[in-house]
């Protein structure tokens, strides 16, 4: 026993000799190490980075702090991405032995750093490039490790004690500049604060940041908001996106980082006070969020990463949980699902985003709702693709209309297309119009032929199909742009009488939400809906409703109209003022438009709307004989005059 007891006092003894000799070795020759260790990171970044890297001056400071000057990084060809006049840090020496790089003191005093982009070269483009010498990755990776470690050294950057003057961070894309100066920004004592001036080609600012941080434990509460009166602009993305976009102030809290039982877990809240944004593709006006809040709690795992449905995402007076996976264990999947608990109808209405949803100011409405959303996309198996859209309400009521007050669809009114921003002439949808049609007055043949093009099952939906939806999301998806569309009749109807033509998200989430008003509150009956629908429509060049277009192409009364004449019409209507790119030089129907002929008239028989033994369509040859015949070029073969086209649909089936 007492031999143990002196082995281990004498390892004891030699282990801290061993410490007390790397000291002095450390202390002995500290500055040549430094030194060795510049000079070796400058050839590293010259060999891999094609950038030279210099220091003027390099010199401990005490036990663990290095003064650096004159340190430069400049890409061969392109400009310096940085230049700091002064800098000094102090480094956990107890972190170090271990292997982990952790600052105490972080001093910079003049300096800058700059990203630029001239013509196709950028400054920064080297740095960007994939390490040949880093081995390829599997496509699989432990995403609540990776992040750990990566969230663990970049916290372990931040000192505990900070002071920066006179730092500039730069950014010159090709002449769309903006230069955020931090003047002062200090840490001490878990405080910061801040004081930048911001400066780009359009406008110029004070910002300051403000508030708790502490890195060490892995939390913080900053606010980030106006010195000056009025709100916080952003630079750079108005010249570069056209998106101008402001807010009174931001707080970003970050209360808990953990890992345990293998899943990463990151709580916090975040929110932003009267954001604004303006974009051409969003609205045509300001859009405005008064308060938006949200309650985070991000969870990651070794093959997931995911927002917890115990988050909350707040807008106004409106509240919904949302929940979002990116899973790869298996298959590649991707997860959403939107909750709104039970929520009063007004007030989900007055929470709406101005600007946004123009119709809907002024709306009142009685009663509550609830509703949820369920996506799933399986990257391996696009086609199991889950869309689930689920509303449940109660005693819900529209006590009073909007700008959109869908009940005028009920009796006369003028309507006014708009195209390109332009106002076209009046058109009376009523008896007061000679073109104006009944369902009555029209061929039933074109009821047949358009719901069959635009809206199979138009009499049994309530304005969406969600079947269409998912397909359209499939195809979307697999050709990575809108491709595809799933627009009902309802949906063309509130588009066209309520709406404007502008390709804007705000159009289609006032379309998609009208749509579900006028579809679910019995405002309107379907065989209305599809009559000022049939009288509305363009149907070629300033040809409005099924009255002008059976006497543009036809010279007939819509009732007269025959089977092929109203399958041509049904065909034109997604392009109507292209109407004479279905024929050729010759007067007949080109390839692509007989196909489609042949296709529709089969399926029509299939099911069940054109008798197959009724064979009279057959011999119905298609006669352009209105003024639309003026616009299909033939070329005239001989001194015949040629008085019309004839084009003849017979097809074997």
């Amino acid at each position: 026993m007492r031999n143990s007891k002196q082995k281990i006092l004498l390892f004891l003894k030699i282990f801290m000799a061993l410490i007390i000799i790397a000291i002095i070795s450390f202390f002995v020759f500290r500055e040549s190490l430094l030194k060795q260790a510049i000079a070796k990171t400058s050839a590293t970044i010259k060999r891999d980075y094609n950038s030279t890297f210099t220091i003027k001056e390099a010199a401990f400071d005490g036990l663990t702090g290095i003064q650096l000057s004159g340190m430069t990084l400049t890409p061969h060809h392109a400009d310096t991405l940085f230049n700091i006049n002064k800098m000094s840090t102090s480094i956990n020496l107890w972190k170090l032995l271990v292997g982990d790089v952790q600052l105490g003191t972080l001093h910079i005093k003049n300096g800058y750093v700059q990203l630029t982009k001239k013509g196709s070269v950028k400054n920064f483009a080297a740095f960007l490039k994939r390490d040949s010498k880093e081995p390829a990755s599997d496509g699989k990776r432990d995403y609540a490790d990776f992040t750990y470690r990566i969230i663990a050294k970049v916290l372990n950057l931040v000192p505990t004690d900070m002071n920066i003057e006179n730092l500039t961070f730069k950014l010159d894309d090709n002449g769309k500049k903006a230069n955020i100066a931090i003047q002062k920004l200090t840490l001490a004592n878990k405080e910061l604060e801040t004081a930048i001036n911001v400066k780009t080609n359009t406008f110029a600012q004070r910002w300051k940041i403000k508030g708790f941080a502490d890195p060490r434990n892995k939390k913080a509460d900053i606010r980030f908001f106006n010195r000056d009166t009025g709100a916080i602009k952003v630079p750079y993305f108005d010249e570069r996106y056209n998106l101008i976009s402001s807010f009174d102030s931001i707080r970003l809290n970050i209360e808990n980082i953990d890992k345990s039982g293998g899943e990463l877990h990151i709580d916090g809240y975040t929110s932003i006070a009267n954001l604004k944004i303006n974009h051409k593709k969003i609205a045509s006006q300001d859009v405005v969020i008064k308060n938006a809040r949200f309650d985070y709690r991000l969870l990651l795992g070794s093959s997931f990463v995911s927002i917890d449905s115990s988050s909350t995402v707040q807008f106004n007076k409106v509240k919904f949980h949302p929940y979002l996976e990116y899973q790869t264990e298996e298959d590649t999947i991707y997860k959403l699902k939107v909750q709104i608990p039970n929520t009063k109808a007004q007030d989900f209405i007055s929470s709406l985003p101005d600007g946004l949803f123009t119709n809907f100011q002024g709306m009142e409405a009685e009663g509550t709702f609830a509703y949820l959303l369920q996506f799933e996309f399986n990257k391996n198996n696009p086609n199991a693709l889950i869309f689930d859209s689920n509303l449940k309400k109660e005693n819900l009521k529209i006590t009073k209309y909007g700008q959109a007050n869908l009940t005028k669809l009920n009796g006369e009114f003028i309507y006014r297309a708009i195209i390109n921003n332009v106002v076209q002439r009046p058109v009376l949808v009523g008896n007061g119009n000679p073109n104006y049609s009944t369902m009555d007055q029209i061929a039933p043949y074109l009821k047949k032929c358009v719901l069959t093009t635009e809206d199979p099952s138009f009499y049994s939906h309530h304005g969406f199909i969600n079947e269409a939806f998912k397909q359209s999301i499939i195809k979307n998806i697999k050709t990575k742009k809108f491709s595809r569309g799933a627009s009902t009749i309802s949906m063309q109807l509130i588009k066209n009488v309520f709406l404007t033509r502008e390709k804007t998200v705000s159009r289609k989430l006032e379309e998609i939400l009208l749509v579900y008003i006028l579809e679910n509150n019995r405002i309107v009956s379907k065989e209305r809906m599809l009559e000022v629908y049939f009288n509305i429509i363009e149907w070629g060049p300033n040809v409005y409703g099924i009255g002008e277009a059976s006497q543009y192409y036809f010279q007939k009364r819509p009732i007269d109209l025959n089977f092929n004449e109203c399958l041509f019409l049904a065909r034109i209507i997604p392009s109507p003022r292209r109407f004479m790119s279905q024929f050729n030089d010759e007067g007949q129907l080109r390839d692509f438009a007989a196909k489609q002929v042949s296709f529709l008239t089969n399926l029509m028989i299939r099911r069940g709307l054109l008798p197959i033994e009724d064979t009279i369509y057959k011999t119905q040859p298609l006669y352009i004989t209105g003024p639309a015949k003026s616009l299909i070029k033939v070329k005239v073969r001989d001194t015949t005059a040629v008085d019309s086209l004839g084009i003849s649909d017979e097809f074997d089936f």
